[in-house]
């Protein structure tokens, strides 16, 4: 920045602090409107225009030049943020793809996107950035977090989440480095060093794969597959070979599998004090791919919640849409998650070939109401017809029908409001974007339309998402405790949370009892209860920092371990695990938990604790 635009932006800092300072309660319209006028005002012209990003950063120089922490530097901060929601629920989260590769499904509603994952399109907003980072998990990481801090979000607790088909799937070494390149990327930016350790071919112009120009690629599918549908494509072997050389990035065959063992464990041991943590790790799988010898790889590698694509409970329906899986399968991978202690994320998808809304409320409803099941988190994801689908060729036959608006909006308002307090709702459309939709839902605002209809019929809405505190105040002494128990196959869950008056959740925490005492998945949970997750929700706070009027760092995670020491107590669990992510074991640590193997437990004296445990 040269000395000219660094006084523009030092005098339009000083006009925000005085107008912060004078006005202590602004929303978010007139903050924009604040900003965007001051930053008319300092710009030159069309020639430089000031940017948030830039501010921003003058803003994060002066915070980080502050000996303790200024309620009017803070304010600024959030009101400059881009898209603030990404940061307000308690995280930072950073999504990225693994390579091109098999599924050992065929369903008949997927894309065949040879250029992606398995179910994946290239122009969804996450599979153009991996795209654009030639899948480099380094990469893919280390920009996205770059992007993320210079639009004023904290990047000192992300959670990772890794997508792209079926994870269980992928070869063991591949797994490992891709794992490990993320947390490199991790502690690399939390260092602020720049270490991708590949070529500058690495880089690609992800505009030369997605639009229509005469490039080799697109030039190589035209002259050698024609327009064959993507399902015929896919077993050309050449084309694969082609895209995989000039656009992939995969290191994981340069190691031997020890060597990959040894680097991501280093990678972990740094990360659990980086200035950039990970505190959760998510992996795509499907259910018929759960076994116990794949529910404790994925803890090894770090993972702490499980995103499980079950799509539906009826084996008809599963069967009509070649899902070749069985509803008894997808209780077994609950089962032995949930005995892990991992969050257990399921995906939903209403409109299915063969199925029609009274078969998918049905199954809706047997989600939560079937011990089996119950999931801690659901996404929703109603079906878009995509061409090159067999269940496009359906469409065009005249074998299958869309819902109409009114069904769909009808069907989702019933599962919305059915859906029980200690489940989050993260998403009810999948984000393709319209023009690839041939036929299905192509609103991308269905959600607020549901919640809008849900408010005027005065309906209840309890799913976490729609009760998170966000940004608004509360009063800590008004705070409600509230502990929902419900039975599982094999465990009883018990949900404990903080309140406010208005039910609006401040923070949970997720305590698994299970019903036999010998762990089916390692010996280490033997006579655990087991904790499955603590979160405390409105804006990240940094690790280091102290809060702000914000619910993170005031006691609320260490009140919610201290209750479900005391049920556990209650039930004669004497040892109480955590599933803690990689970048939560120092707090953990710091509250008497020891790192096992891949758990940390403390050992519980009833003593302590004024229970009768009769």
């Amino acid at each position: 920045m040269d000395s000219m635009n660094n006084d523009k932006i030092k005098n339009l800092y000083a006009e925000l602090v005085k107008v912060f300072t004078e006005k202590q309660n602004i929303n978010l319209e007139i903050n924009e409107k604040i900003i965007s006028r001051l930053q008319k005002k300092y710009s030159t012209g069309s020639k430089h225009v000031i940017t948030k990003s830039e501010i921003i950063q003058y803003v994060q120089q002066v915070c980080n030049e502050s000996k303790k922490k200024n309620k009017i530097l803070h304010k600024i901060l959030n009101a400059l943020k881009l898209k603030p929601t990404r940061s307000i629920s308690g995280v930072t989260t950073v999504t990225v793809l693994t390579k091109p590769f098999a599924c050992p499904g065929q369903c008949i509603f997927c894309p065949n996107d040879i250029r992606m994952p398995k179910s994946y399109i290239a122009t969804e907003p996450g599979a153009q950035r991996a795209l654009a980072n030639k899948f480099s998990p380094y990469l893919q990481v280390y920009n996205r977090l770059k992007s993320l801090k210079n639009t004023g979000h904290p990047t000192t607790k992300i959670e990772l989440i890794i997508l792209g088909g079926t994870w269980s799937y992928y070869p063991k070494k591949y797994k490992i480095w891709f794992i490990k390149e993320c947390f490199r990327a991790l502690n690399d930016f939390g260092d602020n060093v720049f270490n991708p350790n590949c070529t500058s071919e690495h880089n690609v112009e992800i505009q030369d794969i997605l639009q229509n120009k005469d490039n080799d690629i697109n030039k190589f599918i035209r002259t050698k597959v024609g327009n064959k549908p993507y399902n015929q494509l896919i077993q050309n072997q050449e084309y694969i070979q082609h895209f995989t050389d000039k656009y992939v990035f995969d290191d994981s065959n340069k190691f031997t599998l020890k060597e990959l063992e040894n680097s991501i464990k280093y990678q972990h041991e740094k990360n659990s004090t980086s200035k950039c943590r990970c505190v959760g790790l998510v992996l795509e799988t499907r259910p018929d791919c759960i076994n116990p010898i794949e529910v404790l790889e994925m803890r090894k590698l770090g993972a702490t919640k499980i995103q499980l694509g079950f799509q539906t409970l009826s084996d008809k329906i599963s069967q009509l849409n070649k899902r070749n899986e069985t509803k008894e399968q997808v209780a077994t991978a609950f089962r032995l998650l949930r005995a892990a202690g991992f969050k257990i994320h399921g995906h939903f998808m209403p409109n299915l070939y063969g199925s029609n809304p009274t078969i998918d409320y049905r199954v809706y409803k047997q989600i939560f109401n079937n011990p089996k099941y119950r999931p801690d988190e659901l996404k929703i994801y109603p079906v878009s017809v995509i061409q090159n689908t067999e269940l496009y060729e359906k469409l065009l036959k005249g074998e299958y029908k869309p819902y109409s608006k009114e069904e769909l909006i009808n069907l989702l308002i019933k599962c919305v409001t059915s859906t029980p307090r200690y489940c989050r709702l993260t998403r009810i459309v999948r984000d393709i974007p319209s023009t690839e939709i041939v036929a299905g839902n192509k609103l991308t605002n269905l959600r607020q339309i549901i919640e809008q209809n849900i408010a005027t019929h005065k309906l209840l809405d309890k799913n976490i998402r729609n009760r998170e505190i966000k940004n608004k105040e509360f009063n800590i002494n008004q705070l409600r405790k509230k502990i929902t128990k419900y039975k599982c196959v094999g465990s009883d869950e018990y949900f404990i949370e903080y309140v406010t008056s208005s039910d609006e959740i401040i923070g949970f925490l997720r305590l698994s009892l299970p019903h036999n005492k010998i762990n089916p998945i390692t010996s280490e949970l033997n006579e655990c209860g087991i904790i499955r997750e603590v979160h405390v929700y409105g804006p990240v706070v940094d690790v280091e920092n102290t809060s702000i009027n914000e619910p993170q760092h005031i006691g609320i995670g260490t009140k919610l371990i201290e209750i479900a020491k005391k049920i556990c107590v209650k039930n004669k669990f004497y040892r109480l695990a955590v599933i803690s992510s990689i970048g939560t074991r120092e707090y953990y640590a710091k509250k008497g938990f020891k790192l096992i193997e891949n758990y940390q437990i403390i050992e519980l004296d009833a003593s302590n604790y004024n229970v009768s445990t009769k």
